[in-house]
């Protein structure tokens, strides 16, 4: 089997409610509701990477420690939405800190030139606000 590309990724919900004010309100993904209670974008742009990230190592880059917090749930799966720029994750994790949001992780630049900040979902889902310079196009000169 040859995987073309990614088709689709979302948590699965327990508290519609608290899914939609997360992830609409607070993120502010169009969402569409096609069937009664399936909420969908179907018009983001795809995923840059895959990868398998060891707990210890989400960890690590959330807490500065090996250890998942007891009190916080595990998460299963991390997603990482890019923005425009650094200005904009520190902007988009203050509205969503205002909305009462759980921010694991404030803005921090990282040692390879990445910006990220990490959150947790109402499903338990690790959640990054960042801004990789590398997968955004170079601008284009006149």
């Amino acid at each position: 089997m040859e995987i073309s590309f990614v088709a689709g990724f979302g948590p699965i919900t327990r508290d519609a409610g608290a899914a939609r004010a997360f992830w609409e309100e607070g993120l502010g993904i169009a969402l569409e509701e096609p069937a009664p209670g399936y909420l969908t974008n179907d018009s983001l742009e795809g995923v840059k990477a895959f990868a398998l990230w060891p707990l210890s190592q989400a960890a690590e880059s959330t807490f500065g420690s090996a250890q998942w917090p007891a009190d916080l749930p595990t998460p299963q799966a991390w997603i990482e939405f890019d923005v425009a720029s650094a200005d904009a994750v520190v902007a988009g994790v203050a509205e969503l800190v205002a909305k009462g949001h759980q921010l694991l992780r404030d803005t921090t630049e990282e040692p390879w030139g990445q910006t990220t900040s990490r959150l947790l979902s109402p499903e338990g889902l690790l959640v990054g606000v960042t801004y990789t310079p590398w997968l955004h196009a170079p601008a284009v000169s006149p």
